[in-house]
């Protein structure tokens, strides 16, 4: 292709991006200065040069290398931008980019998709392609030449696998391009790449560009493409026939189970976006699905002349030499076969997930309509139930025996896959679907030889304890039952499952089991925390948290003392103390906590065996070691004071006082990321156990604490939407007022954090804390605007009344306090959106409104203010009302799906309930100036525009 730049350009952009790919981090750095440099000067002549590059580079290194820079310089705000205003988003390079350098970059990337010799390079040219047509057509530049070709490329013949592939991937990219076109001329070409016969890859292009177009197709769209369905559908079931068959010619790198899980995986987004679309084809696939989800049946290797006596390496108890201890002698050829079939294995396993994960997200996204195919949530729990006995053999008990559990490596394998779709199956399709195929199956894994079968088994029953304990109940005794025995088992892992059972049971089913089945669950815990394998009695220690939880205080005390003997065992064992594990440790101290905050003040006995124990860890824990040990004694220490009360605490609280002053004085270690967070929640918990007795360290407190909660979010403006950028950890990407907002989740957490502890505070200490009020004022009435974080506002809207209760007490509320507070609370009333928040601000006003003296104290002003509020969500909740009511006239409504696509009965009948906390609080806040106020009978017709509230 004729060259679009002077040579003296390309031969200056080759030496720096040559340079931009070394590994030298001067030579790398002077490059991209380099780039940044010509972009600022001549930002069009060195993209073009850019893009030419892509095309004529000798290696296909540097093609791919300039195509992905290409792409990211494109779109990345203009260096230089003088005059821009920040509510307006940053114009990228592209924008500045005139319309003849932009038509000619279009034309180097068409020629670059369709002469690009090399697959892996084509597809980086797609990317670049499918970006710059995205941005265009928002920027209203269609990309009429990039259709045409891409069309053309669709219908290449022998030997053009390549070409087509590469334009079933842009329309994939960029479904945009074909939604203009006539429905039927795009179906036929999608079909014809779904029936490709020379490429797989060809027809997973096809597929991916069929998923990305009925996702985007509007409904009346939607409704001409049904037919679409059929070959995208046909893809799958053709290749799961030919699992047993050598790879394709087209690909040999990749097995038949390695094509169909990417298939599968390509067609999974639109289980969740367009289930409805899959309900007539539901029999057909359940015809051939349920074999990919279930393990094959293994009969062992196949004879051979070479090994006629062949010897399947996994079969567990099997007589096989060598002997143990012996060392193994295999040919090459052997190791070879080994190697290939670990391959295999994995691939198969792959494939049963991605199937999983297929059958799964459509159960998720409609379940009534899968309810009604017989055998497809049966296979479904089947699959997850023999994934889940998938563990690894006994060699690796001793690796799991001495691993640390926060380590949290059981999480990503496979049998916690199975368990993790068991669980969304269960609370997407509830428990009169789910229970009777589990337990057709839990109860005989129980008694299984194999400890994998009855580990599996009793984390099916944790893992489903969610979505089915509404049905589970009715069975509870008999799973009690069933579970209990498992605490004797003798495979540590399975004793381990039953903790673990009986500790989400008591999470899932609160209050229930406590109640029904404390005589026979709380032996075996108490039992459990005696184990001999560490990791077995640190997980007894944490389902008794769990346990405590949801137990009334008169049902704990019988067995408080056992309790606290054995907690106090791991905490400080005797003997030697070097083989104890830190963890046990972490988590005794934890059990501790939540076993003194559930007893309350008969935990006091045990206060003089337990706290001496803390402060000693708190005096010398200081290694980096010990952080999380530190942190655990600190929240333990604090929930005990206030669980034994003052008069026993007081002997202590200057101790423990001067050692978090200690503490939060000493430098502290940037990886110590919750110091902060467990040092402020300890303050309060002082603070609630002293009582009024805390008044004198509140200097020490306050300022860190005001500063805290008065700091700005910490706020990134971005110019790429929410899609395109990845998210770092500690921080969300929301999308606010048209832009692109990137927020410190920390820091919005420490803020909370700190508006809560200021509530516990100014409740505490009442006219004490009137030194700090007006400084809390200053910072608290902003706050009911925060809308970065719901909690932050939950807890100003709190804190108001109590500080005008302290002011009202110690003498100090002035009248511009009072003036500000009603000024700023009704004026949130008036433009609140969220109808949670609304009842909570109605609280406030109430509470504020009833301290203050009434509605005879309020000025017309204010008076007439909150009225006009009022009146004004009264017409928005209707308007809403009738909105949804609306919808659901037009849409049609299901009672088990809701709105088809749109919004489920479940989703507006907790809408509704959220908005009559808010008409019910408008109710007592009208109630309290007139109990005959005219807008009461205004609220009672807003309630009778819901749907479903009342029900």
């Amino acid at each position: 292709m004729e060259a679009v730049v002077p040579q003296e350009i390309t031969a200056e952009l080759t030496q720096i991006l040559s340079n931009l790919v070394l590994g030298d981090n001067e030579i790398r750095a002077n490059a991209e200065k380099a780039v940044n440099d010509r972009l600022a000067r001549t930002p069009e002549l060195y993209l073009l040069a850019l893009a030419q590059f892509a095309i004529a580079a000798d290696t296909e290194v540097m093609r791919s290398f300039s195509l992905v820079l290409l792409r990211r310089l494109l779109f990345r705000p203009a260096p230089s931008q003088p005059h821009h205003h920040p509510s307006q988003p940053r114009l990228s390079l592209y924008d500045h980019l005139s319309s003849q350098t932009l038509t000619t970059l279009e034309r180097l990337l068409l020629h670059s998709l369709s002469h690009e010799p090399s697959p892996s390079v084509r597809k980086k040219s797609v990317d670049t392609i499918c970006d710059v047509a995205k941005q265009g057509m928002v920027r209203g530049r269609p990309w009429h030449a990039l259709q045409a070709q891409t069309f053309t490329m669709t219908q290449q013949g022998a030997g053009g696998a390549g070409l087509r592939e590469s334009a079933y991937r842009v329309f994939a990219g960029c479904p945009n391009l074909v939604m203009d076109l006539q429905t039927d001329a795009v179906l036929q070409v999608f079909q014809k790449g779904l029936q490709d016969n020379e490429s797989i890859e060809v027809r997973h292009a096809a597929l991916l560009a069929s998923v990305a177009y009925l996702t985007a197709a509007e409904p009346a769209q939607l409704a001409q493409s049904l037919s679409l369905m059929y070959p995208i559908l046909e893809t799958i079931h053709t290749l799961s026939q030919s699992l047993s068959t050598p790879a394709p010619a087209s690909d040999p790198a990749k097995s038949n189970h390695a094509h169909l899980t990417e298939f599968l995986t390509a067609l999974t987004p639109l289980c969740s976006t367009n289930p409805s679309l899959f309900a007539p084809h539901l029999p057909a696939l359940l015809s051939f699905m349920p074999q990919l989800i279930l393990p094959a049946v293994d009969c062992g290797p196949t004879p051979t002349v070479g090994r006629p006596f062949p010897t399947a390496r996994s079969a567990e108890g099997s007589f096989v030499f060598p002997l143990p201890g012996e060392a193994p002698s295999s040919t090459p050829e052997e190791e070879g076969e080994n190697a290939g079939e670990d391959e295999e294995a994995e691939e198969r396993a792959a494939l049963r997930l991605a199937a999983l994960e297929f059958m799964v997200s459509l159960g998720e996204a409609k379940p009534g309509m899968v309810r009604k195919v017989v055998g497809w949530v049966e296979s479904c729990v089947r699959a997850c139930l023999e994934g889940m006995g998938e563990l690894e053999e006994d060699a690796d008990l001793e690796v799991w025996l001495n691993e640390d559990p926060s380590s949290g490596s059981d999480n990503e394998s496979n049998p916690a896959l199975y368990e993790q779709s068991l669980d969304r199956l269960a609370c997407a399709l509830g428990g009169r679907s789910v229970l009777p195929p589990a337990f057709q199956y839990i109860p005989s894994m129980l008694v299984s030889y194999d400890w994998r079968q009855r580990h599996a088994g009793l984390m099916a029953i944790a893992a489903i304890g969610e979505g089915t304990g509404k049905v589970m109940q009715n069975e509870l005794s008999k799973i009690v039952d069933l579970v209990t025995p498992m605490f004797k088992d003798a495979h540590p892992r399975v004793r381990f499952a039953a903790c673990q059972c009986i500790g989400q049971l008591c999470t899932d089913l609160e209050e229930v089991i406590q109640e029904q089945y404390h005589a026979q669950l709380f032996p075996v815990l108490v039992s459990a925390l005696e184990d001999p394998e560490p990791r077995v009695h640190s997980h007894a220690a944490a389902a008794l948290i769990n346990f405590c939880e949801g137990v009334e205080r008169d049902t704990l005390l019988p067995y408080l003392d056992p309790i606290v003997e054995r907690l106090l065992k791991l905490l400080n064992p005797e003997g030697d103390h070097a083989g104890v594990k830190r963890y046990v440790q972490e988590q005794a101290i934890t059990t501790l906590a939540m076993v003194a905050d559930a007893s309350e003040a008969t935990f006091a006995k045990h206060y003089p065996a337990i706290m001496p124990l803390l402060l000693s860890v708190l005096r010398n824990a200081d290694g980096v070691e010990y952080q999380k040990l530190r942190i655990k004694a600190m929240e333990c220490a604090g929930l005990i004071a206030i669980a034994v009360g003052k008069e026993v605490f007081r002997q202590d609280s200057n101790t423990l006082v001067e050692l978090l002053i200690r503490i939060q004085k000493s430098p502290h270690d940037p990886s110590d990321t919750q110091l902060t967070h467990y040092l402020t929640a300890t303050w309060a918990k002082m603070c609630q156990a002293m009582g009024e007795e805390f008044e004198p360290y509140l200097p020490v407190v306050m300022p860190q604490l005001l500063t805290t909660a008065g700091a700005k979010a910490d706020i990134s403006i971005y110019d790429e939407s929410p899609e395109t950028l990845e998210e770092k950890e500690g921080w969300e990407i929301i999308e606010m007022e048209g832009q692109t907002l990137g927020i410190r989740t920390s820091s919005l957490d420490d803020k909370c954090q700190a508006f809560e502890t200021l509530v516990i505070y100014c409740s505490t200490l009442g006219s004490c804390f009137a030194p700090w009020l007006s400084q809390t004022l200053e910072i608290t009435l902003p706050a009911l605007k925060f809308y970065f974080h719901e909690g932050v506002r939950e807890a100003a809207a709190m804190l108001v009344p109590m500080l005008l209760a302290c002011g009202k007490q110690s003498g100090s509320l002035t009248p511009q306090m009072v003036s500000a507070i009603f000024h700023q609370v009704i004026s949130c009333i008036s433009t609140e959106h969220d109808s949670s928040f609304l009842s909570s601000l109605y609280k406030c006003f109430c509470d504020s409104l009833r301290l203050f003296g009434g509605p005879a104290a309020l000025s017309p002003e204010y008076a007439n203010g909150i009225m006009e509020a009022t009146k004004r969500q009264l017409q928005a909740i209707a308007d809403r009302r009738k909105s949804r009511s609306d919808r659901a006239g037009r849409e049609g409504l299901s009672d088990e799906d809701g709105y088809d696509g749109v919004m489920g009965r479940e989703e507006v009948a907790m809408m509704e309930e959220i908005e009559e906390y808010a008409l019910q609080d408008m109710e007592r806040m009208l109630e309290m100036f007139d109990a005959n106020h005219p807008l009461l009978v205004a609220v009672s017709s807003v309630r009778d525009l819901g749907m479903w509230t009342g029900e």
